[in-house]
């Protein structure tokens, strides 16, 4: 019944263009290869979600904040804007996740990238209380509803509820207020997911320029590849038409000095 329901929901939602969608999905995914030195284990990452980090625009000295950072990969990205000079701060909740994201860190980056990461375990909807102002960069890749992962497991597929997109909605919200807050005045921050629903994405953009009047606004950004599509806020990487990039919707924002 659940797949029923999660098939139904997301064929009204892109309508004609669902059956072409849902194939992309299924099939293979356009990777980049993040290598910094024969020593060390490459990482390929989805060329879209490589964009969606590297649009965050970081210099060497910066204060950084990779706010959900497992599995690693968007760490790397940042990781490897700042060359070993600033600071990194890579979060990530989960424990399972962590021990993952330290064996990316240690595998991929050389000593001197790895000494200014800190790899810590808090809520990241409570960043706002505690690093208030902190952060001259922050990516939020937030967890989302992962549907190109619901439709390769008959486990996640059959817990699909629609409710769930409300729910992760919720937290995306509280999430972004929290980078808001946490980030410096004149600072920059990427919020990202892997959803296919705007509820989760333009939507949740256009509460945190509600809830935080005044306190941020959105930044333009220039599509990398062919089939990207305009959102009111951002952009969207679809696989069907960006070559088996993504899912990633990607939007930046900034905090007025």
């Amino acid at each position: 019944m659940a797949a029923v329901e999660f098939f139904s929901y997301y064929s009204n939602l892109f309508g004609d263009r669902w059956d072409g969608l849902l194939a992309a999905l299924s099939g293979p995914v356009n990777y980049k290869e993040l290598h910094f030195g024969d020593e060390l284990e490459p990482y390929f990452l989805d060329e879209a979600s490589w964009f969606a980090a590297a649009s965050l625009p970081i210099e060497p000295g910066m204060d950084v904040l990779d706010m959900c950072a497992a599995p690693g990969g968007k760490t790397l990205v940042l990781a490897g804007a700042l060359a070993g000079v600033g600071t990194l701060q890579s979060n990530d909740r989960s424990a399972d996740r962590r021990t993952r994201l330290h064996r990316v860190i240690n595998s991929s980056l050389p000593e001197a990238y790895r000494n200014i990461i800190s790899v810590t375990g808090h809520d990241a909807s409570r960043f706002g209380l505690h690093r208030k102002n902190s952060f001259d960069r922050i990516l939020l890749d937030a967890p989302c509803s992962s549907e190109r992962h619901v439709i390769e497991s008959a486990a996640h597929l059959a817990e699909w509820t629609q409710k769930r997109i409300s729910h992760l909605a919720q937290q995306q919200g509280a999430m972004l207020a929290a980078a808001v807050d946490a980030l410096r005045p004149g600072g920059m921050m990427i919020y990202s997911t892997c959803a296919l629903s705007s509820l989760e994405n333009d939507q949740v953009v256009a509460k945190i320029l509600k809830k935080r009047t005044g306190k941020v606004r959105v930044l333009e950004m220039d599509p990398e590849f062919e089939g990207t599509d305009r959102t009111e806020f951002g952009l969207q990487m679809l696989p069907d038409r960006c070559a088996g990039r993504g899912p990633i919707y990607c939007a930046r924002l900034e905090k007025p000095e």
